[in-house]
């Protein structure tokens, strides 16, 4: 009996090498998804959801900022547990915008990520959008991305803060950095460019958020601002994800609720667990 290599790495080859260069150019099986494109759906409502904490001083302003995009536009806020008057502000500004359609929750959990859920279970919207408080992302882009998801462009719109120059103090230098390595791993894992995976505004369709919820237990149920958890998911429902270049501002009022290293730790972790789910299989 004559034995060429004594190990069984058939199934290690096919699941993990064929992933890396140079031995993907050496594959042999290539997929690719058709489908039929998108009817332009006629005038679809929006859910704007804002998580909101220690931002009372740009409460104001997102009242004022916010464009009308489809037959309805409603605001969502979802208010974490602020150590200034962002609760007291808030339900002041409701209440002089009688016309603005406006939901107001308190977060029971906390981050981000919790609280956009929240927001995203309470709207009646067809399309989901979400602004960051802290008006880094200018209200006024929004409807290119209502005009993106609704052309069909595609279907899961996300912002991209690293095209056009910043301002001053916009992004830290290691912020740019760990953005930077993100969208590297992302566009690998997801065999597509991603160029910003922690912008905060992200767009997509109601039933799309429906069938990611209730498979977020498949990437691990730990992300603290709900960007991967998103991705991914879409990811996984093959859906087209855009992404659309804004102009990212400096903040100008509060400070940043973000913990580089305790946060950047965190989604290292999930970006090693979902390449097991998404690459690697």
């Amino acid at each position: 009996t004559e034995v060429l290599f004594p190990l069984p790495l058939g199934g290690f080859a096919n699941r993990y090498l064929v992933k890396l260069f140079p031995f993907n150019i050496l594959a042999l099986s290539n997929f690719i998804i058709a489908r039929p494109m998108p009817t332009p759906t006629n005038n679809p409502s929006v859910s704007v959801v804002v998580a909101a904490r220690n931002e009372a001083g740009n409460i104001k302003n997102i009242f004022e900022r916010i464009p009308k995009m489809g037959s309805k536009t409603e605001l969502i806020f979802v208010e974490g547990h602020s150590k200034d008057n962002t609760y007291q502000t808030l339900q002041d500004e409701i209440s002089l915008h009688p016309f603005t359609p406006s939901l107001l929750f308190q977060q029971p959990g906390i981050g981000k990520a919790d609280a956009i859920r929240l927001g995203f279970e309470k709207a009646s919207g067809d399309i989901l959008m979400i602004l960051d408080a802290d008006l880094t992302v200018p209200p006024e882009d929004l409807p290119r991305f209502y005009d993106a998801i609704v052309s069909g462009k595609g279907e899961f719109i996300n912002g991209v803060r690293l095209v056009y120059p910043m301002e001053k103090e916009a992004m830290q230098t290691l912020n740019f950095i760990g953005n930077k390595l993100f969208s590297m791993a992302f566009s690998w894992m997801l065999g597509q460019p991603i160029k910003d995976t922690l912008c905060g505004t992200k767009v997509m369709w109601r039933k799309d958020y429906e069938q990611i919820a209730a498979n977020r237990s498949y990437f691990g149920d730990f992300d603290p601002f709900g960007d991967f958890d998103l991705i991914f998911g879409a990811a996984k429902l093959n859906r087209k994800i855009v992404d659309l270049p804004i102009r990212y501002r400096e903040r100008v009022y509060g400070t940043t609720n973000i913990s580089r290293w305790k946060h950047g730790i965190l989604l290292f972790r999930m970006v090693a667990f979902a390449a097991r789910r998404i690459k690697f299989v």
